[in-house]
């Protein structure tokens, strides 16, 4: 059964491994009669395959908060991966729980995941003790609150969402409700490719010996794949590393966001970039903290306009927005497949050997780092997972398990929307797609690779070039008429006749030996 009160009694109140969030409501008063339980369990460690860095930072995060929650004299029952009496299943455990402590209400936050969501409210109105949902104090809008913002909309476009939540919060706004420098979106400034300078600045997150919950782990049967770097994980364990991590983003690296927030390199993988996706999206920061940070940057001339408006786009537009599309399209935008594509993901997702040096280099830096940024995965792995015809749902499922802050809601709008169009265009405008040009332009993964850039046709031809050709080609009766890619079919209808079907049997032996690539 459910409730919206909460009874007297023992309360069990659940906290996943997302919700690490020491300044929650929850935490502000110390009650006896509350038992603050967290568990880490193969339910959520099986259902992809996931990185090991990912397995252990949550582990070790959540082992951190329960920590922290005892030293301020809450009750903690924290049930370890290795733990006899875990039986590998929240709602199994939370059953055996209610029994040990005579419990009479549970309590949870809202999870981010769809899954999550439907099992916690199935399993609580089955339990014969209440079951009771709060917000998890954290998101800006509402689960909602994009549903309400595009209702009657076909197309539900990020740039109108990330206005009205510029509004609405009044960020970066000027008092007669103008956006400040006059403009809304300085995307355009933001394309510069980085050849070296300014130089990119030191890693600034703590390192952390975990070898020995790594041997748990292993030990318990768990899966994975990546390299856990146990014994120098790096990223953020609690709350007062990732606000390190931020002041360190403010000050050294903000400034250069802006110009090089699309550029790659085989010499810098971080380059400007503030790696707090995975703080953020575990919730040891709050979002508000992290823009009002970056605006402030602004006010006090630290930081260029173009560099903190980016920045602030992916947090208060982007981060809400995915979330919003997530929670209004569920369950069924999972299974999207615009295209049909089918094709199995080529063996090098999983080791990162393949001769092509930009996927090469972001993929081996997906396995070493369980992270890459957005362009590298939007316009370097998804880019050829799009071209190449590969399975939307095994490219989602891949996405979810190798990065560090991807989870559900936020990593699959963004694969099968944004980085697939697999929704048909109801997140983007156009597929994101390129051939080789838009690569060299943006990094310097071109120089030295196996092959060509320039060619089409032949052994050493760059396969980007080909399959992008033969993409728009076979795809013309879904996209000839789409305003934003009108251009690609004016060319494709200026080509040689000879050149097009060049271009086809080139794509259709590269689509058949994906694993020789």
């Amino acid at each position: 059964m459910t409730t919206t009160e909460r009874t007297s009694g023992r309360t069990i109140r659940l906290i996943l491994g997302d919700q690490l969030n020491l300044q929650h409501r929850w935490f502000t008063d110390v009650d006896d009669a509350t038992i603050y339980v967290l568990m880490e369990v193969r339910q959520e460690t099986d259902y992809v395959l996931h990185h090991a860095q990912k397995i252990l930072a949550i582990f070790a995060a959540m082992r951190d908060l329960a920590r922290q929650l005892r030293e301020a004299g809450h009750h903690v029952h924290y049930l370890a991966i290795d733990d006899p009496q875990n039986l590998q299943s929240i709602p199994a455990n939370i059953d055996a729980l209610i029994i040990q402590y005579r419990a009479t209400a549970v309590e949870y936050q809202a999870p981010d995941e769809w899954r999550l969501d439907e099992q916690l409210y199935q399993h609580g109105r089955r339990s014969r003790v209440p079951y009771l949902m709060v917000d998890s104090d954290h998101f800006y809008s509402t689960r909602n609150q994009a549903a309400d913002i595009f209702a009657g909309r076909k197309q539900w476009l990020m740039e109108f969402f990330y206005r009205q939540m510029r509004v609405e919060h009044r960020v970066l706004m000027e008092d007669a409700g103008k956006p400040v420098g006059g403009q809304w979106n300085y995307d355009a400034a933001n394309r510069k490719p980085w050849r070296g300078k300014p130089a990119e600045p030191s890693d600034p997150r703590t390192l952390h010996d975990h070898s020995s919950l790594w041997k748990t782990i292993v030990d318990a049967g768990v899966t994975s794949f990546g390299n856990p770097k146990a014994d120098q994980l790096a990223w953020a364990l609690n709350r007062e590393e990732a606000l390190q991590q931020l002041d360190a983003f403010i000050d050294k690296a903000l400034p250069h966001f802006g110009d090089f927030q699309d550029a790659m390199s085989v010499n810098a993988w971080r380059l400007f970039h503030s790696l707090l996706s995975f703080a953020l999206n575990v919730k040891m920061l709050n979002p508000r903290e992290v823009v009002i940070r970056a605006e402030a940057a602004y006010h006090a001339g630290h930081a260029p306009l173009a560099a903190v408006e980016g920045f602030i786009r992916q947090i208060l537009g982007w981060r809400e927005y995915v979330r919003g599309v997530y929670w209004a399209k569920m369950p069924e935008y999972s299974e999207k497949n615009f295209f049909g594509h089918t094709r199995a993901l080529p063996a090098w997702f999983w080791d990162g050997k393949t001769t092509m040096n930009c996927l090469n280099h972001a993929i081996t830096q997906s396995l070493e780092q369980a992270h890459a940024h957005h362009i590298q995965r939007l316009m370097i792995i998804g880019n050829f997972a799009l071209l190449a015809g590969l399975d939307p749902g095994e490219v989602h499922r891949w996405y979810l398990g190798i990065y560090i802050d991807a989870f559900e809601w936020v990593e699959l709008p963004n694969t099968v929307g944004m980085s697939q169009f697999a929704d048909g265009g109801l997140l983007a405008t156009k597929p994101y797609v390129s051939s080789a040009a838009y690569i060299d332009r943006m990094s310097d993964y071109c120089k030295g690779c196996h092959y060509d850039k320039r060619s089409r046709i032949g052994d050493l031809a760059c396969p980007f070039n080909a399959l992008y050709w033969d993409f728009f080609r076979r795809n013309a009766p879904a996209l000839a008429r789409n305003p934003r890619i009108g251009m690609v079919y004016r060319q494709l209808e200026k080509m040689d006749e000879a050149a097009v079907v060049d271009c086809q049997r080139q794509a259709q032996w590269i689509t058949a030996n994906l694993d020789l690539l």
